[in-house]
C-alpha cells in the first residue's frame, strides 16, 4: 500500500510527467481527425491577445504559431520522447562529441553533476507539464471548433 507521501512523490515524477504528457498528446492525436481544420486558428485566443500587447521576441514568435504547428510539434516532442531524438550514424557522432566534451570538463575540473541534474530534470518536469497543457487545451478547443459537445443534443 502506498503511503500519502509516496503518492505525492510519484504524481511529481519524471517518469509520470512524461506519462500524463504522453497520453494527452495521444489523446489529441486520437480527436483530432482532420489536422488541416486547426490551420489558422490560434491555440489560447485571449493570450494571445495579451502576447500581442506586450509582444517582445519569445513570446511574439509563439503569437505566430497556430493550433496545427501545435499539433506537429506535441507529437514531434512525443516521438523524441518515445523513441529518441538521434537515429543512427547521428547517434554515433553526438557519443563521439559527448566524449570530447566530457574530457574538456573533466580537465577543468568536476562539476556539481547533482546540482546540474536537478537543474536539469527541474526544467524538464516544468517544460513537460506546460506541453501536457498545451496538448489538453488543443484537444479541447479542436472539440469546440467542430462543435463535438453538442452532438447528441
Amino acid at each position: 500500500m502506498l503511503q500519502i507521501s509516496d503518492s505525492y512523490n510519484q504524481k511529481h515524477s519524471l517518469f509520470n510527467a512524461m506519462n500524463r504528457f504522453i497520453g494527452a498528446v495521444n489523446n489529441m492525436d486520437q480527436t483530432v481527425m482532420v489536422p488541416s481544420l486547426l490551420r489558422d486558428l490560434p491555440l489560447d485566443v485571449e493570450k494571445m491577445k495579451e502576447e500581442v500587447t506586450n509582444s517582445h521576441g519569445a513570446a511574439n514568435y509563439f503569437t505566430r504559431r497556430d493550433m496545427h504547428s501545435y499539433f506537429i510539434l506535441l507529437k514531434s516532442i512525443r516521438n523524441d520522447i518515445e523513441w529518441g531524438i538521434l537515429q543512427g550514424d547521428d547517434r554515433k557522432k553526438d557519443i563521439l562529441t559527448h566524449l570530447d566534451t566530457n574530457r574538456m570538463e573533466d580537465s577543468e575540473g568536476e562539476e556539481d553533476l547533482e546540482k546540474l541534474f536537478h537543474f536539469h530534470l527541474t526544467g524538464l518536469h516544468t517544460v513537460l507539464n506546460k506541453l501536457t497543457r498545451k496538448a489538453n487545451i488543443l484537444t479541447n478547443r479542436y472539440k469546440e471548433e467542430i462543435g463535438f459537445g453538442t452532438w447528441g443534443h
